[in-house]
């Protein structure tokens, strides 16, 4: 089955059409057609066997006359006696058709003679010969005599009005199955952080219900994203306050050993609340724009290659997505300054193609097991053995740029690198 709904209602509708006009079909070529056919051959036959009997019961030049007329008055048939000829050899019988059958039956059954048919071909005439001893009666009847010609009639017009119903109907469910299609569209387009505002319900009742539906959940996604936006902007406004008043009292504290170790702990807080609020803020206020993916790239390799990390980049594919270049850079951010911390060569590789932007960050580090891979995304997860992520960090890193790649729609993966190390595989829709 299809798994589109638009296929499938268009399967709810022709199928039953379909069945429909092949019962009919049936029914009508098997119960009329068939059977008028034969009864029309039969009546037809029955004449010619009457003109049989009549020629030769009364043989003679002056009755064949009276009887070749009488045949053209009463009977409309048209018939001929030739004499001193035979039949011609057998032309090879149709692979279907229902009145040469009938013809050769009843011809059989009531004549029980020699006989020769010609019901091949558009003409409105059918030719019968029968072999009257040393001479031939020729016989032209009517198609119409021996044959249902209105079948093809009704077939022609069952099947066109069929097809025109089609195409009103497919029209008319083609509209119907718009507005699900925009519904759709709408959430997925939501659902990456990309505006919807063309958006509105239409359609039938169900659908328009639906949609309203969808606009009151996302105004209180947005309500409630707004909110914990404006709760965390104050909670980030007060620990700093709190943390600016211990490095003003520390700057006017005598320099020791305990001073510089209090500043070190302030300076990780600092960090650390960065990091937190990050990881929960998520920076979802920010706009698609058309960005230049490449560019990009090779402004996180330089910045990298100056705090002395050997980091390499390269893009095929069209260089222009839409996506939220700062949150994108960010995420990106994270993965190469990770794979810096535990490599000493860096590889990013990013292409365009099929709908999608893959970005490949490649390492010569330690890795990571392949059980422990998906554990490093939880939040303030860490290893303690070959790789310690974040190191003296939050453990937010990884956690953050999943996010992020989420929120484009797609996702960040980690497998085992060419060089030897650890890749991270950032994909989404393009």
């Amino acid at each position: 089955m299809p798994k589109g709904l638009y296929a499938r209602a268009l399967i709810i509708i022709i199928a039953p059409i379909v069945i429909l006009q092949s019962v009919v079909a049936f029914v009508f070529m098997e119960r009329h057609w068939q059977t008028v056919t034969r009864r029309l051959s039969a009546a037809t036959v029955r004449d010619i066997a009457a003109i049989t009997d009549l020629i030769e019961t009364y043989p003679g030049e002056g009755n064949a006359a009276n009887i070749v007329r009488i045949a053209a008055v009463r009977l409309g048939l048209v018939i001929s006696i030739v004499p001193n000829e035979t039949l011609p050899p057998a032309a090879p019988k149709p692979f279907f058709s229902l009145l040469d059958s009938a013809l050769s039956n009843e011809i059989s059954q009531q004549i029980g003679k020699p006989f020769w048919i010609d019901t091949v071909g558009k003409s409105n005439l059918v030719e019968v010969r029968i072999q009257l001893g040393d001479k031939v009666l020729r016989v032209l009847a009517r198609r119409s005599q021996t044959y249902a010609s209105n079948s093809e009639i009704f077939i022609f017009w069952m099947v066109g009005t069929s097809l025109v119903l089609l195409v009103i109907a497919i029209a008319f469910l083609r509209n119907q199955i718009r507005p699900i299609q925009q519904l759709a569209d709408a959430a997925e387009s939501f659902g990456k952080g990309r505006g919807m505002e063309n958006f509105k319900p239409r359609g039938a009742r169900e659908v328009r219900r639906a949609g309203a539906t969808f606009i009151e959940m996302r105004d209180r996604i947005e309500r409630q994203i707004e909110t914990r936006t404006t709760m965390l902007a104050g909670v980030s406004h007060d620990l700093r306050t709190v943390l600016t008043r211990f490095r003003l009292q520390l700057a006017l504290m005598r320099e020791n050993d305990d001073v510089r170790a209090m500043k070190k702990d302030v300076d990780d807080m600092q960090r650390m609340l960065e990091g937190y609020l990050a990881f929960a803020r998520g920076d979802v206020d920010e706009p698609t724009m058309s960005t230049e993916v490449a560019a990009l790239l090779d402004e996180v390799a330089g910045n990298s290659r100056r705090l002395g990390h050997r980091v390499t980049s390269s893009f095929s594919g069209d260089p222009v997505v839409n996506l939220r270049p700062n949150e994108f850079k960010r995420c990106i951010m994270n993965l190469v300054t990770n794979a810096c911390r535990h490599g000493d060569s860096v590889e990013i590789a990013g292409r365009h193609e099929n709908g999608w932007l893959v970005v490949t960050i490649d390492d010569d580090g330690p890795g990571i097991a392949p059980g422990q891979r998906e554990d490093v995304f939880r939040p303030f997860y860490r290893l303690d053995e070959a790789r310690n992520l974040d190191e003296s960090g939050t453990g937010l890193g990884l956690p953050i740029a999943r996010d992020i790649a989420r929120a484009h729609g797609g996702d960040v993966e980690l497998a085992e690198s060419p060089l030897g190390g650890l890749r991270a595989i950032v994909s989404i829709p393009a």
